[in-house]
């Protein structure tokens, strides 16, 4: 059961369902729409797995034409919808509704155009990252953005909540990677934002888009850049006897102005998860761990190599390990990429929160962490993008005890909290969702939320996309339209009103 509070579901819509249903059919017929209970199964829970509803239907459109048809058909009759891409959400972004049409997109799943000259690819969204580094790497590009699920999410689903990876500190986000987009409206109307050209004119909805964690519209083609891979890339792994010597060597690397392709960094918990689990000669008796890539010409990186040695050492680093093979490089990073699974085997249940914190600041969030998980009596291993501050703190948990759900999800609220307290923010690139949703007041004020939901009414009025997702209350959208009157007056009297 869901354990915070969603949208109350419409009886009216539910008490259809069989007539939904056979309309979505004509839409999408054979295979395309599931209804039977054991068939809708998979699709109750994404990535956040604490949270479970079964939704109204599940849609599975093969064409663009299908998805305009289904919104369309969605918005005449009131029917509220939550577009799905590979279900590896970790903020419950695609957790379904009762009374609401989950619109699954993994059908959408080819490589339309590679075109090396402009150094860009066209996709659907559910291709995965991966994928589109296996279409173009035969000529020695790749795409950027990698996060650690990279084998299975989708690039719809890294345009809805904006991912990133362990290369983002040097190569961006995915808002800093997608080119283009083609996109459907909830009323069916097909638009196009962008292209294989660098820049747009005009208001920066690209930008609207990537990270609106499915509120405006439903992605269903995708062009993004992509890069020639370096010359060289090698990565030193460091090890050090406190977390507070590990935080402060990564805020000294990037105040010498020296940007590592990726910057990791792990505890003692997670080190010793992930080296029982892939065996990649982690350091045991060290307290946090380092990996440290750095790329470009050879010369470059031989000479930034000894640079960021000299900071390590100096900043009491007590292992240090330079990588003389690609083979031991890509050995020193499988571990940091298998860090969620392994800690998976330490413990029966976790929670993966996502903050961000200024660089600064990580030798004090580490040891305030600590204080926090000895006042909610429950471990924690950190596993982070430490070059931009982007914490993935690791609470662990029993679901079958009772009250342990209880206090991860206090601890976690604690630990984001944390972020916003020391000049942060809530997300980093999972998104908002359901689980940071009732914290977006510890971050932005009422008018604050206001004004991005005014932003939402623009392309849904009636509020069907992907609703109870991101704004702890959301209001009307003829409410935040509302002329305001303050003293009796109302504002530029001299204005001609119609």
């Amino acid at each position: 059961m869901v354990a915070i509070a969603m949208p109350k579901p419409d009886s009216s819509v539910m008490g259809r369902r069989d007539e939904i249903v056979a309309a979505l059919r004509a839409i999408v017929p054979g295979e395309g729409v599931i209804s039977d209970e054991t068939g809708m199964r998979p699709y109750e829970t994404d990535a956040l797995t604490a949270y479970r509803q079964m939704p109204l239907i599940v849609v599975l459109p093969e064409t663009v034409d299908q998805v305009s048809r289904v919104l369309r058909y969605c918005h005449e009759n009131g029917v509220k919808v939550v577009p799905r891409g590979a279900g590896t959400s970790l903020s419950g972004g695609a957790l379904p509704l009762a009374d609401g049409v989950l619109l699954s997109m993994m059908k959408f799943n080819r490589v339309l155009d590679i075109d090396f000259p402009n150094r860009a690819v066209v996709v659907q969204p559910g291709v995965t990252n991966l994928g589109i580094t296996r279409a173009v790497e035969h000529e020695g590009f790749y795409y950027a953005p990698d996060p650690s699920s990279q084998i299975a999410c989708s690039i719809g689903g890294n345009i809805a909540e904006n991912s990133g990876g362990v290369h983002s500190l040097k190569y961006g986000l995915t808002t800093n990677n997608v080119l283009g987009l083609e996109m459907v409206l909830i009323t069916g109307e097909v638009i196009r934002l962008g292209g294989k050209h660098l820049d747009s004119e005009g208001y920066d909805l690209l930008g609207l888009m990537t990270g609106s964690e499915g509120l405006l519209a439903v992605v269903t083609e995708v062009t993004v850049r992509i890069l020639q891979r370096p010359e060289t890339a090698r990565a030193l792994l460091v090890g050090f006897p406190s977390s507070e010597d590990g935080g402060r060597c990564v805020a000294e690397i990037i105040a010498r102005g020296i940007i590592p392709g990726g910057l990791e960094m792990m505890d003692k918990p997670a080190i010793h998860a992930a080296e029982a689990f892939v065996n990649a000669g982690y350091p045991l008796d060290v307290e946090a761990l380092l990996i440290v890539e750095l790329d470009g010409p050879e010369a470059e990186v031989d000479y930034l190599i000894e640079r960021v040695e000299s900071i390590a050492r100096k900043n009491n680093a007590s292992d240090l390990r330079i990588s003389t093979s690609e083979e031991e490089r890509m050995t020193f990073w499988a571990g940091r990429k298998a860090a969620f699974p392994a800690v998976g085997r330490i413990s029966p249940d976790y929670l993966c929160m996502d903050g961000t914190i200024p660089r600064k600041e990580l030798p004090k969030v580490l040891a305030r962490m600590r204080e926090l998980s000895e006042k909610h009596g429950l471990g924690v291993a950190n596993v982070f993008h430490a070059g931009d501050g982007n914490l993935h703190p690791l609470i662990l948990y029993d679901a079958n005890k009772p009250g342990e759900l209880e206090a991860a999800e206090a601890f976690g609220a604690d630990i984001l909290r944390l972020c916003v307290e020391v000049g942060g923010v809530l997300t980093g690139e999972h998104g908002v969702g359901i689980e940071k949703r009732d914290l977006m007041t510890d971050m932005f004020t009422e008018d604050d939320l206001k004004q991005q939901q005014r932003v939402k009414c623009a392309f849904d009025e009636k509020h069907l996309l992907n609703p109870g997702k991101v704004f702890p209350v959301l209001h009307r959208c003829a409410e935040l339209g509302r002329m305001h009157v303050h003293k009796g007056k109302l504002p530029f009297p001299d204005i001609p009103r119609f």
